[in-house]
């Protein structure tokens, strides 16, 4: 891995709350992350990008921050951040961590010196606090939506009746990205982590910061679900560009290639590359790719056009097939098959690919789960009509058996299926066909194969319709989409397959949502 490391990296991201245990209250930490290190070593994973610890009243999952310095009890101390960073270094793994710069909780300092301040104060400019509309001031400012649902503006019972934004949950106010006071306490905040030793930031909500001046209405109902197709004037601003400017030159101030990951959903990878400029970020969630249907022509305009957008600035391309707030993969392309051969395809292109805890594993996403578990904000902002992202969320099972499948020894926080059990880490470690072998095969192939992960480029070859297939140097990746075997020349030696596969005479068969890899002596 050279300097740059970031530019090939395979990043695995854990959902803090649902990776490990380690004190048994069902609820994951930081000793339990440290406790699983020699899992994520073995797997063959560069860096672990770890979702918020901070001090939170935990309205959303700890993306709520109260407090930027400080560690939530529920996940541990300081000492614990300290002792997992310089373990994860000392087996040879970097850790970036998730800084929520768009908004705050409400029970953050600023928030509540806000409500107590008076109207036009210093302490409401941290924030967008304006007047309602209408005669009484009873109505928004203005028609912008909550992600979460629901208008993104909350009445305050202060003396003035004033409004407060947050394009999220209500317990999120939006910090108002043109106060200088604002730019420098997160300066400061990028600094006290990269001084305990992170490798760097995922930067949520990274495309939200700056909002349109004088915060105009968006004018089209049911906004954000054409989110993606529009221009909004709360995401994806110009502005914005000029708060990473800063956070590079602190980035690039310490040693080690510290990087900046933006969460940015944009209009299209063009705008995406805009984060990505030599004098800002370092990587951008690819959503293009993660949004993309299973079929060979759809993903091959998608690589194409994410590989196109980042030449002009020189930006590796990023790959990603789940996350913490999307569908797992294995549910959303239909089949364990199908996400088997997405994990050879993601991670023969060049670039950075992220794995979420549990996709090594072939989990789907949990469907069932009981009402009166759910605690995404989602689920009753949007009228108990919309389930949110639990689903995803639900502890991974390590044994087949005891408390929680291993998590810990006190239950977990989401109820996990029972037929997890055979999903476990330690049921697939057995069993040389499981996902999470092909997972750890796979790592191990790119590591040794030099035309793996780095460059830029790939080769399309001249393949049937519903296969796509590309080379890069003397390794070629072949797919097949389509519902019947796929006979084509061996280009190569069978390094790696994702199902079943043969070869005859001088050409390899490879069956419906299958990959394999080949590579040249």
């Amino acid at each position: 891995m050279t300097q740059d490391w970031w530019r090939e990296a395979v990043i695995y991201q854990v959902y803090v709350r649902s990776f490990a245990d380690s004190n048994g209250d069902g609820v994951g930490d930081l000793p339990g992350i440290r406790s699983r290190l020699p899992y994520l070593a073995d797997l063959g994973v560069d860096a672990v990008w770890i979702t918020p610890f901070y001090a939170s009243p935990m309205a959303d999952g700890g993306y709520d921050v109260a407090d930027y310095r400080a560690i939530d009890p529920l996940f541990g101390t300081l000492d614990d951040a300290k002792a997992l960073v310089d373990e994860a270094h000392d087996r040879g793994i970097r850790v970036i961590v998730d800084l929520v710069p768009n908004h705050t909780s409400d029970r953050h300092e600023w928030f509540q010196q806000a409500l107590k301040a008076e109207k036009d104060s210093p302490e409401r400019a941290r924030y967008h606090f304006r007047d309602g509309r209408g005669d009484r001031g009873d109505l928004p400012p203005n028609d912008w939506e909550s992600v979460f649902g629901g208008p993104a503006w909350t009445k305050t019972e202060t003396a003035d009746g004033q409004w407060y934004l947050h394009l999220f949950a209500p317990e999120q106010p939006d910090l108002n990205w043109d106060q200088p006071e604002v730019r420098g306490e997160f300066l400061d905040i990028l600094r006290f982590w990269l001084d305990l030793g992170v490798d760097g930031f995922r930067i949520d909500v990274a495309h939200g910061m700056v909002k349109a001046d004088g915060l105009p209405d968006v004018g089209t109902p049911g906004h954000l679900k054409l989110l993606g197709t529009q221009a909004l004037p709360f995401f994806d601003q110009d502005g914005v560009h000029e708060i990473y400017r800063d956070w590079r030159k602190v980035l690039d101030s310490y040693p080690g290639s510290r990087i900046g990951v933006a969460e940015a959903w944009t209009r299209s990878p063009e705008r995406t590359a805009r984060y990505l400029r030599s004098d800002e970020l370092h990587q951008a969630f690819n959503f293009h790719y993660l949004t993309a249907e299973w079929n060979a022509a759809d993903l091959k305009q998608v690589i194409d056009d994410s590989l196109a957008a980042m030449t002009p600035v020189a930006a590796p391309t990023t790959w990603v097939l789940s996350n913490h707030d999307v569908q797992r993969h294995v549910t959303r392309y239909g089949s364990v098959a199908r996400a088997r051969a997405a994990a050879l395809l993601m991670l023969a292109l060049p670039g950075s690919a992220y794995v979420y805890q549990g996709e090594e594993l072939g989990l789907p996403e949990v469907l069932d789960l009981p009402e009166d578990v759910l605690q995404d904000p989602v689920w009753e902002r949007s009228g108990r009509t919309d389930r949110g992202r639990d689903g995803c969320r639900v502890p991974i099972p390590w044994t087949p058996d005891g408390p929680s499948f291993g998590f810990g020894d006190g239950g977990s926080w989401l109820p996990q299926p029972a037929d997890w059990a055979e999903l476990s880490v330690a049921k697939q470690q057995a069993d040389p066909n499981s996902v999470l072998e092909l997972y750890r095969s796979a790592l191990r192939v790119r590591r040794e194969q030099p035309d793996l992960g780095a460059g830029s480029e790939v080769e399309w070859l001249d393949v049937p319709e519903h296969v796509l297939s590309f080379r890069r140097g003397a390794f070629t990746c072949v797919v097949n989409f389509g519902p019947d075997t796929a006979r084509l020349p061996a280009d190569g030696r069978v390094l790696l397959s994702s199902g079943g596969y043969a070869t005859e005479d001088a050409d390899v068969l490879v069956p419906a949502d299958t990959a394999v890899w080949l590579a040249r002596p």
